[in-house]
């Protein structure tokens, strides 16, 4: 789905020319959960706006093969504050993000409370945000993506703000709506064992300019247990890996 060629991403500021990503290479095929590990500043979020679009690298290639198409988005992202807007309702946040996409009052409200339902929000769809708890209103935030109907769902840290208790709770649940709506997920996180525990692979970004140090792939068998002994083998030498990197500057 996703194809980065030799991506380099640079920028400039009073300090001088920083560039923050180098030579880099992904592949991203359809349906695959990737997570994207790597210290605070290294441009795990940079990252993810590039292959939005949003950020326009300095040299390299970003390929998608998903064209837009009507009635849909291409791509939609989730980031670690919910955002939603304190003014309007659960499903006219939701609608939201539908909103320029050329459908009726009708269709719109039809495909929120549908997104609603896969995150197990529908009876939640007349409350205002305030109502809820932060679990539940990251779970809003993701329906809101999933209304677009997304062939790549990026989430930016979308569980850190979150106690330990709920944020185990959505991990689980963002597992089973990837397998049950079988879309492409980008997951960029701190979190090394929560990278382990929901993807297909684990890349680390490292370095200064940042590169993929390591790619790992995560054959244990789901659903997966958390206390799996393979697994924390695995992010263990992620782990050693991470803590022999060194990375200078600031990240954007």
């Amino acid at each position: 789905m996703i194809s980065i060629k030799d991506l380099t991403l640079s920028f400039d500021s009073d300090r001088g020319r920083t560039i923050v990503l180098k030579d880099f290479h992904l592949d991203i095929a359809d349906g695959e959960f990737i997570a994207v590990v790597g210290a605070s500043g290294v441009g795990k979020s940079t990252l993810l706006r590039v292959i939005a679009g949003l950020v326009k690298p300095t040299s390299g290639t970003v390929t998608r093969d998903n064209p837009e198409t009507p009635g849909r988005r291409p791509y939609a992202l989730v980031f670690q504050d919910a955002r939603l807007l304190p003014w309007r309702r659960v499903v006219k946040n939701v609608e939201f993000g539908l909103e320029g996409l050329g459908l009726d009052k009708q269709a719109r409200r039809r495909r929120a409370l549908d997104a609603l339902e896969l995150v197990g929000l529908a009876d939640k769809a007349d409350r205002w945000p305030h109502q809820l708890s932060g679990g539940q209103r990251q779970r809003v935030a993701i329906a809101r993506a999933l209304a677009v109907d997304p062939d790549l769902l990026m989430m930016d840290e979308p569980f850190g703000a979150l106690d330990a208790i709920t944020r185990q709770g959505l991990q689980d649940e963002l597992v089973d709506l990837w397998q049950r709506t079988g879309k492409t997920i980008l997951f960029v996180t701190h979190d090394i064992d929560e990278a382990v525990y929901l993807a297909d692979r684990v890349i680390l970004l490292a370095g200064s300019p940042a590169g993929v140090r390591s790619t790992d792939r995560i054959t244990t068998a789901r659903p997966r247990q958390r206390d799996d002994s393979t697994a924390r083998q695995t992010a263990n030498a992620i782990r050693d890996r991470l803590s022999g990197t060194v990375v200078d500057g600031e990240g954007i």
